[in-house]
Parts: C-alpha cells; sequence; structure tokens
C-alpha cells in the first residue's frame, strides 16, 4: 500500500525524529490509524495536508516504500511482542506480521509472501522439519529466508534443521540485538 506509511517511513519523509511524528499525531496535527497490533499508520495525502499547512517542504522523490517483509511464528506471545517491537523499531523499516500457530502461519506465508520467517519450532501443531521443506521447495517461497528459534533442540537438530532449509537456528533466549543482526545479514542489508 503505496499511499500508507509507517512512524519512521512519514519520519523519514518529513525529515523529522520518529518521536516527533508521533507526538505529532497524538496532538491531533496529524490523522493516523493502528493496527490490529498497535502500530501507526499514516495515509500519505494525510501527511502532505499537515507537511503543506505547516510549510513543511514535500520531497518531489517518492518515499521508498519496498519494504522487507518478516513473519513471526511463535505461541508465546511475549516473545513474538518483542520481536516484533524491535525489528519495527530498526533501521531497515521492516513490515512485520506475527502467526501464533500452525496454520494461521501457513496462510499468512502464502498472502504475506514473507522474505524471512521467524519460526519457533517447538510449538504443538508445527512440525519444524515439514515446515522448512515445504518453504524451500515451493517455487514462491524458495528464496524466503528461515530463522529457527528453539528452547530445547540440540546441535544435532540444528543440523537436522539446516538441512531441510533453515538458514540459521538459535537457541533461545537470543538476545534480541543478535537477531536483528542477524535478520538484516540474511535480508542482504548488511
Amino acid at each position: 500500500m503505496e499511499d500508507t506509511l509507517t512512524v519512521f517511513t512519514a519520519s523519514k519523509y518529513c525529515n523529522v525524529s520518529s518521536k516527533t511524528i508521533i507526538n505529532w499525531v497524538e496532538a491531533g496535527h496529524i490523522k493516523a490509524y493502528k493496527t490490529v497490533g498497535g502500530h501507526r499508520r499514516i495515509k500519505k495525502t494525510d501527511l502532505e495536508t499537515f507537511m503543506n499547512d505547516q510549510g513543511i517542504p514535500v520531497p518531489e522523490k517518492k518515499v521508498d516504500t519496498a519494504r522487507k517483509k518478516i513473519l513471526v511464528v511463535d505461541d508465546d506471545m511475549i516473545i513474538v511482542e518483542s520481536i516484533v517491537q524491535s525489528l519495527e523499531e530498526d533501521e531497515f523499516d521492516y513490515e512485520v506480521i506475527s502467526a501464533s500457530d500452525g496454520f494461521e502461519a501457513g496462510l499468512q506465508v502464502n498472502h504475506f509472501k514473507p522474505d524471512l520467517l521467524i519460526l519457533d519450532i517447538m510449538m504443538p501443531d508445527i512440525k519444524g522439519y515439514e515446515v522448512c521443506k515445504k518453504i524451500k521447495t515451493g517455487a514462491e517461497t524458495k528464496d524466503t529466508k528461515i530463522i529457527v528459534l528453539s528452547a530445547y533442540l540440540d546441535d544435532e537438530k540444528f543440523a537436522q534443521m539446516k538441512e531441510n532449509g533453515a538458514d540459521i537456528c538459535f537457541s533461545k533466549p537470543l538476545p534480541l540485538h543478535q537477531l536483528k543482526e542477524e535478520v538484516a545479514k540474511l535480508l542482504g542489508l548488511k
């Protein structure tokens, strides 16, 4: 949706900080709505109206809205929220969504078409090997990068996951800064 901006993208468009955009939204100067996950989205036309009213120059070039898409799959909502929030606040302005079970993850892979999947394979309805193999052998999903997270796997199981298509395997808990670094590397941004 080219006409909808994240707070980060809007801040780059106005050449101000993300916090300034949030302050303007909270003060009612810019119209915005919240996604189901609680993240603000701003229509480009609303932002440009505000910019014109305030005498802020509107850039002639288009804002690059081709963002990398990430799907986080975990049944622990605290972990999901911390990963999603950390990635959404990252400098690369990822588009991040989550799924809490295997069925929802399958739907999201087909519809959202993520560039990268962060997958907890120790969920009741997920067979990690099958998920990795299915994604890596699918015509439309074969280039999707996969990061596997698990609190219970040993080196042998991680090796099996890699054989079935996982790009990287980590034990939980993984520090968020390390996860963000690996995500950027896998997506070719670092």
